[in-house]
């Protein structure tokens, strides 16, 4: 079901979230450690955020696994930024293209999606018949995920640039309530799974969300700090003296140090402020 990584905060690069970490992303997307399928090999994406040449992020995905795409493997000791989104990916709904492969970007929004939305063919000519012309016209893949996406999109970009982090909580829980009620009147009992990530580039929102059964939600941590580090082979969150200025959200730790990791709540967010501030709110379902 996917495993992603996200980071805001001082610019770091994106190798220290890739690749150093013991538990990398690379690692989980061959030995994912709290899925009972391990791998997760059916394409990746990468995206990140540079300001001072534009607002909207640069993305790169591949339909090859993670693990042994020698591009990811050269790029990213030399990307540096702020802001990054990365995803492995396994697939269940939609085919194994580029098309399908998250982080999804929409003008400066990006999104990312651990989960699955069960019997999502039965509701899917709904959904697509909400949208409105423009973000119906952008879409390009079949993924449960991007549809999703695309239903938060149309209730955000009314806002405009002005958009705030009440609107996209708010956005996301119209959508959730709009699909249940599509998969209700379908007749759809099995789960929706809802881990996902959306960002502008100036502040970060993630799921962990489970409707439809009293299981735990899939996994997801958060990490924040002073500053992220890779020293000696041993990456770490720095401890905040005054204020956060790092923060990772993740399907799995990166890494052992167990203080340096806080377990999303089940059916919460965890917003994660420009300034790298995180905190957890419950979603209004």
């Amino acid at each position: 079901m996917c495993r992603f990584v996200a980071y805001q905060g001082v610019p770091i690069v994106l190798d220290d979230l890739l690749f150093n970490p013991k538990h990398s992303l690379i690692n989980q997307s061959i030995n994912a450690k709290e899925l009972e399928e391990p791998l997760n090999g059916d394409g990746f994406g990468i995206g990140w955020y540079v300001p001072e040449l534009g607002s909207s992020p640069a993305v790169f995905v591949s339909m090859t696994p993670a693990w042994s795409n020698r591009n990811l493997r050269n790029l990213a000791p030399k990307i540096r930024s702020g802001a990054i989104m990365a995803h492995v990916r396994a697939a269940s709904v939609g085919d194994i293209s580029e098309a399908n492969c998250h982080p999804f970007h929409y003008g400066d929004w990006m999104f990312m999606h651990n989960g699955g939305i069960e019997d999502f063919g039965l509701v899917k000519r709904e959904v697509r018949r909400k949208l409105s012309d423009p973000v119906y016209s952008w879409l390009k893949g079949q993924t449960d995920s991007e549809h999703f996406f695309a239903l938060v999109l149309d209730e955000i970009l009314p806002k405009g640039a002005n958009v705030q982090v009440s609107d996209v909580t708010k956005g996301i829980e119209s959508a959730l309530r709009y699909v249940t009620s599509l998969k209700k009147a379908a007749g759809v009992k099995d789960e929706t799974y809802l881990n996902c990530c959306i960002t502008n580039g100036r502040f970060m929102i993630a799921t962990r969300c489970l409707l439809g059964s009293d299981e735990p939600p899939l996994s997801l941590y958060y990490s924040t700090g002073k500053r992220y580090v890779c020293e000696d082979g041993v990456c770490h969150m720095l401890p905040a003296d005054s204020g956060s200025r790092a923060a990772i959200i993740a399907s799995e730790k990166l890494t052992d140090m167990g203080d340096d990791w806080h377990e999303v709540p089940a059916n919460h967010y965890v917003i994660v402020s420009q300034d790298a501030v995180a905190k957890t709110q419950p979603m209004k379902l």
